[in-house]
C-alpha cells in the first residue's frame, strides 16, 4: 500500500512539472500531424512533433469540425519563442512565448496571424493584447501623419497630437504592467519613436523613421537575441522600409541599409547569424550584388573562428551562374585543338545552349536557332550536349557546322551540368564578349527577344 502511494506521488508530481501546450483549429485540417520548434534566432530546433485530433463542437448553434493538438513541455524546457508549424509551404505556423507556463491558442488556418487568440498563459495573453492595441493606435497615427503629407494645408495638427498622445499611454501603460516579466524587453523594443508634430515633407518623415527604426532596441538583451525579434526587425528595415522602384537607388539603399544594422550589431555571433540570414534572404532575390556585399564587407570581417567556408561556398554556387557571373569556365576538344570558353574571342555575344539527343523539345529547337541566327555573325554559338553516348551527337551536329560542339557524357552528373546548375533542356544562357551573363531566357521565344535588341 505504501508502495502504491509513493508511485502515485510520485506520478503526481511529474506530471506538475509538465507544461501543455493545446492549439485549437477552426476549421479543421485535412493534415494530421503538427511539428513543434524553439526558435533560436534565425534558427528552428525540432523539439518534438504530435498527432491533430479531430472533434466536434457547437458554434453559434451550428456543429463544426475542429483540430486539437496538445504537446507536454517537461519542467527543464526552456524558456523562449516555440513554433508550431502545420504546414511545409506558406505561412502554416504559429509563435508562442513558453515561459514554465500552460498555453493554449486558437486560430484560423488560412489566416493564423490575424486570427490567433490565446486562452491560457498570461504573457502570451498580454503581449497580443499589447500587439493589437498599438497597432492600431500606430495605424491611427500613421494614416494622419500620411493625409498630411498629401495636403499639406489640411488642418491635422491637433488630430496627430490625439493620436500621437494615445500610442504614448498604450507604451507606457504596457511598459510599466509587463515590468519584470519575459515580454518585457518585446515591449520595450516595440516602441517607435513618432514625431511629436506632424511632418509636412516626405523627405523628413522617412528620415525620421529612418534614423529613429531602432532607437528602442537593445542589440545586447539577451532574450531579443534569442528570438526571431532581431531578426524580423531587421528585415523590416531593409527590404519594406528602404525601398525605391529606380534599381540603382535600391541597391544603394540596401548597401546603405545595412551599414546601419551592422553599426547596431556589436555581438559577433550574433553578427554571424544575421549576415547569414541576409544571404539567404537576397540570394531568394538573386540579387548577387548584394550577395558579394555581404560577403566581401561583413562576413570577410567574422573573426575566422566563426566563417563558415562550406556556407560560403554554397551560396557563391548557386549563384554563380546567374545574370551579372562569369560564366564558369570550361574547354572541349574541337578540330584537335583545346578550346575554352574564356578564350573565345569571335563575337560580341555568345549563346551557350545545353541540350540533348534525347530532348524532343530540344530537337526541335535547336534547328529553330540556327535558323534563327542566319545572318547574325556576330553571335556564336556554344552547343553543350547531354548524353549517354556520343553516337546520335555526331551525327546531329554536322548539321550545325558553324557551332561549337561539347559533349558532356553521364548526362545529369556531367560535372559542368551540375555546375550550370541544369536540371532540363534546352537551356539557354546568353553572354557577352567578356562572357558576363547578360540573359537567361527560359524559352527560345524570350531568346529572341533579348537578341533582337542587339
Amino acid at each position: 500500500m505504501k508502495k502504491l502511494i509513493a508511485i502515485l506521488i510520485l506520478i503526481s508530481a511529474v506530471s506538475n512539472a509538465q507544461n501543455t501546450i493545446k492549439g485549437t483549429i477552426q476549421p479543421a485540417l485535412e493534415s494530421d500531424w503538427v511539428i513543434l520548434y524553439k526558435i533560436e534566432g534565425a534558427q528552428q530546433v525540432f523539439v518534438q512533433n504530435t498527432s491533430i485530433k479531430k472533434d466536434t463542437v457547437t458554434v453559434d448553434g451550428k456543429q463544426r469540425i475542429v483540430s486539437n493538438f496538445q504537446f507536454l513541455l517537461p519542467e527543464k524546457a526552456a524558456t523562449g519563442t516555440y513554433r508550431t508549424t502545420y504546414n511545409i509551404e506558406g505561412t502554416g505556423y504559429v509563435d508562442f512565448i513558453y515561459n514554465k507556463e500552460n498555453v493554449s491558442f486558437n486560430f484560423n488556418p488560412n489566416n493564423p496571424f490575424e486570427t490567433l487568440s490565446f486562452s491560457e498563459s498570461k504573457e502570451n495573453i498580454e503581449y497580443l493584447r499589447y500587439q493589437i492595441a498599438i497597432f492600431e493606435a500606430q495605424r491611427q497615427l500613421d494614416s494622419i501623419q500620411v493625409l498630411g503629407l498629401k495636403n499639406v494645408d489640411a488642418a491635422l495638427s491637433l488630430a496627430y497630437k490625439e493620436a500621437y498622445d494615445k500610442v504614448n499611454r498604450i507604451q507606457e501603460k504596457f511598459t510599466k504592467h509587463t515590468k519584470g516579466t519575459y515580454i518585457a524587453p518585446f515591449i520595450k523594443a516595440s516602441s517607435i519613436n513618432n514625431s511629436p508634430a506632424i511632418f509636412s515633407s516626405p523627405e523628413n518623415y522617412r528620415a525620421n523613421l529612418t534614423s529613429s527604426f531602432f532607437d528602442a532596441v537593445d542589440f545586447s538583451d539577451k532574450t531579443l537575441l534569442n528570438s526571431p525579434f532581431l531578426f524580423s526587425k531587421i528585415s523590416d528595415y531593409i527590404f519594406y522600409l528602404n525601398t525605391s522602384d529606380d534599381k540603382k537607388t535600391q541597391q544603394n539603399l540596401y548597401k546603405e541599409s545595412l551599414k546601419n544594422v551592422f553599426a547596431k550589431v556589436t555581438n559577433t555571433a550574433f553578427k554571424k547569424e544575421v549576415v547569414e540570414f541576409l544571404i539567404t534572404q537576397f540570394e531568394s532575390l538573386k540579387n548577387i550584388e548584394i550577395v558579394d556585399e555581404l560577403f566581401n564587407h561583413y562576413y570577410s570581417t567574422l573573426p575566422i573562428s566563426l566563417q563558415d567556408a562550406k556556407f560560403k561556398s554554397q551560396k557563391l554556387a548557386l549563384l554563380s551562374v546567374e545574370v551579372g557571373r562569369i560564366a564558369p569556365d570550361f574547354s572541349w576538344e574541337e578540330n584537335g585543338k583545346t578550346i575554352k570558353l574564356s578564350d573565345l574571342n569571335e563575337a560580341k555575344n555568345y549563346i551557350l545552349v545545353f541540350w540533348s539527343t534525347a530532348c524532343s523539345h530540344c530537337l526541335k529547337a535547336i534547328p529553330k536557332l540556327d535558323k534563327y541566327l542566319k545572318g547574325k555573325p556576330d553571335i556564336s554559338v556554344i552547343a553543350y550536349s547531354l548524353e549517354k553516348t556520343d553516337f546520335k551527337w555526331k551525327k546531329m551536329k554536322q548539321d550545325l557546322p558553324n557551332w561549337h560542339h561539347v559533349l558532356g557524357l553521364n548526362k545529369w552528373k556531367n560535372k559542368i551540368v551540375t555546375t550550370y546548375a541544369i536540371n532540363s533542356t534546352p537551356d539557354f544562357f546568353i553572354l557577352d564578349a567578356d562572357k558576363k551573363i547578360i540573359a537567361r531566357p527560359y524559352e527560345l521565344k524570350d531568346l529572341k527577344e533579348v537578341v533582337d535588341q542587339f
